[in-house]
């Protein structure tokens, strides 16, 4: 695969001051992703200012050369991979780049590939197979094996990540004890799931890994408190980052680790979800239904799940807009009547044919979700440099 660099990715983008610019020029009859990198990079200099560790950044939630190269000059040389896609992606395009293969399930050709070719020594599991899965397709040397803990269920996240992942507390210990067994070091790690929005997830689950700590006798040279961490969108109350790294670093002092234990965090919608927004545009409208050319197949499949009605804004570039709203049921693209919008999208009443709807806040598995379903694929991006749309005062 092809893999745009931080030196070129940036100039290949086409830029605009800002989105109504960008409309004006392109009068784009698809979707376009509009990126902010400024946005992300002072997303990720405020987390690593404030997280006691190294800060790596989950590639799975937004993998566009832009954005891996935008958190990568902003400091962010860690990087969490769940496949040899995003292995290449990371060791191909970034010279002082370190990798973690954090999926706890990998094929025994993705483990030979990633160790081999690649040279990645961090390996996460959560089960004994997996284990010897990777001690006999690596022959053991010099490897770094992350114990996963599964993590209380929470209803206070957007996703319970422990209903997939994750060894209990005893099967955690042995897993230690048997990696320690083999030579490798050992590390553990953790996921309090996604959007999490209960500061004190972390300190419960450093609890368990102290219980763990305790009943395996195994030193870590690593812990990973994972990712979740979560941003504020329109409806969601989410208090500042620096209670969750208090929690963290209050959850850290009751283990009384070494000083050269690494503390590592997985972040991903934290950076990134801020740092872009998508211009969609009306196909049809039909009384109280209006049509759009992206959907839950392409850029918006989050939406199913988090029902958050994300800011938006109506662009017109010829004639005004009405100020009186009015909720509409919205459809994506394709055939599928599937691909519908949640309830509670409310536009300008005058909304018609032709009309551009920005979208704010789609940085996180948004692009890194859209599939090819009925032929629609949203692969258009631009950068813009004005404020995103929850720090602007909308009409």
């Amino acid at each position: 695969m092809e893999i745009a660099t931080q030196k070129d990715s940036l100039a290949l983008v086409p830029r605009f001051p800002d989105v109504r610019s960008l409309v004006e020029a392109w009068k784009p009859d698809y979707p376009v992703y509009c990126l902010r990198p400024k946005v992300i990079a002072e997303s990720a200099k405020n987390f690593i200012s404030l997280f006691p560790g190294t800060v790596m950044y989950a590639v799975k939630c937004n993998p566009h050369p832009v954005v891996m190269d935008t958190l990568y000059q902003a400091g962010i040389k860690h990087f969490d991979v769940a496949s040899i896609s995003e292995v290449k992606q990371v060791v191909q395009g970034y010279a002082e780049a370190k990798t973690y293969f954090m999926h706890p399930v990998k094929s025994r050709a993705a483990i030979r590939t990633a160790y081999f070719e690649d040279g990645i020594r961090h390996f996460a599991i959560d089960h004994e197979n997996e284990l010897e899965k990777i001690i006999q397709e690596t022959g053991g040397q010099n490897l770094t094996i992350l114990v996963r803990l599964k993590t209380p269920a929470s209803d206070t996240c957007l996703y319970d990540l422990a209903k997939k992942f994750g060894a209990e507390p005893q099967q955690a210990a042995n897993l230690m004890q048997k990696a320690q067994e083999y030579g490798a070091k050992v590390g553990i790690t953790f996921h309090v799931g996604s959007q999490c929005l209960l500061p004190e997830s972390y300190r419960i689950a450093l609890e368990l890994v102290g219980q763990v700590l305790e009943i395996s006798g195994v030193e870590p040279i690593c812990l990973d408190v994972g990712g979740g961490f979560p941003i504020a969108y329109p409806t969601t109350s989410v208090l500042p980052l620096e209670e969750y790294i208090n929690e963290i670093k209050g959850g850290l002092a009751q283990l009384n680790l070494s000083p050269q234990v690494e503390i590592l965090a997985e972040p991903g919608r934290a950076l990134v979800a801020s740092g872009c927004s998508l211009i969609t545009q009306v196909q049809l409208r039909k009384s109280d239904e209006v049509y759009l050319n992206d959907g839950i197949y392409g850029s918006l499949s989050e939406l199913l799940d988090s029902k958050i009605p994300l800011l938006r804004k109506l662009i017109r570039l010829d004639g005004h807009v009405c100020d009186e709203l009015q909720e509409f049921s919205l459809y994506g693209p394709t055939c599928d009547s599937l691909d519908t919008l949640p309830s509670g999208f409310t536009l300008p009443k005058d909304v018609r044919e032709g009309d551009w709807v920005e979208i704010d806040q789609v940085g996180a598995y948004s692009n890194a979700l859209a599939t090819n379903f009925n032929g629609f694929r949203p692969q258009s991006f631009a950068i813009v440099e004005d404020e995103p749309l929850h720090t602007q005062i909308l009409l």
